[in-house]
This record gives C-alpha cells, structure tokens and sequence, in this order.
C-alpha cells in the first residue's frame, strides 16, 4: 500500500460516504443555511431602506425646523417692532401728559398769583386810603386849628359848590 495512489475500495468507499455527507448537506443544510443569509440579506436590506427613511424623514424634520426657525424670526421682529412702536407711544402719551399736567400747574400757579396780586393791590389800596386820610386829617387839623381858618375853609368849600351847580 502506497501513499499516493489509493485502492479502489476505499476510494469507493470513500465516493459513497461523501455522496452520502453531500446529498444531507444538500437536503438539510444548504436550504438552513440559505434561508439564514437570505434573513440576514433582508436584515440588512431592511436595515438600508429605514436608514434611507430615517435620513430623509431627518431632512423633512430639519427642513421643518427651518421654517418654524424663520417664521419665529418674523414673528420675533414683528413683536420686537410693536414693542418699540408701544414704547414709542407710551413714551409720546407719557410727555402729552407731562406737558398737560404742566400746563395745568402753572396755569393754577397764574391764577393763585393774581388772586395773591389782587390781594395785595386790595391791601395796599386799603393802607394807602388810610394813611392818606390819616395824612388829611394831619393836614386839615393843623390848617383848621384855628376858628377863623375853620370858617374861611367853609366859605371857600361853599364857593366851590355853587360854581360847580352853576
């Protein structure tokens, strides 16, 4: 028995068994293990197709954002802009009243100072009718002290009257 070249029964022997191991293989263990890659194929496949959903739903969020990002910019300057508008007016509203409210003081002021004015005009008109008869009396009491200049006042005061009727 040589190494190299084999006897014909153990080759038969030998085609029989892997015959045998073959149609097993055949019947019982490719369709498993063709039924496994053809799972994990449609795995993966599966896997590709919600990868390319994902990105795109991805890029739809994003795309969304987008527009919710640049419609709350509008919105933002529209509100920033009536905001100032607001502030402008409370502002305008604040100074009419200010101004007003002024206006009204010192046209209290006025008329609280002319009646003071009026008062005092009152006052002084009194004080100086008081003092100029008490200045008359003064002088007509020295000019009159006597009877004789007492009479001629009379006469004179007299006089006076008739030519005033006349």
């Amino acid at each position: 028995m040589s190494l190299l070249t084999p006897e014909p029964g153990l080759l038969l022997w030998m085609t029989i068994s892997f015959g045998i191991v073959v149609l097993i293989l055949v019947k019982y263990g490719f369709p498993t293990i063709l039924e496994s890659v053809n799972q994990r194929n449609n795995y993966i496949e599966e896997s590709l197709k919600s990868a390319r959903e994902a990105k795109e739903e991805l890029a739809k969020v994003k795309e969304t954002s987008e527009l919710i990002l640049a419609d709350a910019r509008k919105e933002q300057k529209v509100i920033l802009k009536e905001a100032s508008r607001l502030s402008e007016q409370i502002m305008n509203e604040a100074r009419e009243n200010a101004v007003m409210e002024s206006d009204r003081i010192l046209a209290k002021a006025r008329t609280q100072i002319n009646a003071e004015k009026e008062e005092a005009l009152k006052s002084i008109r009194s004080e100086v009718t008081k003092l100029s008869v008490a200045l008359t009396e003064k002088i007509l009491r020295e000019k009159l002290s006597s009877e004789k200049e007492q009479k001629g006042m009379i006469d004179r005061l007299l006089d006076e009257i008739e030519i005033s009727k006349s």
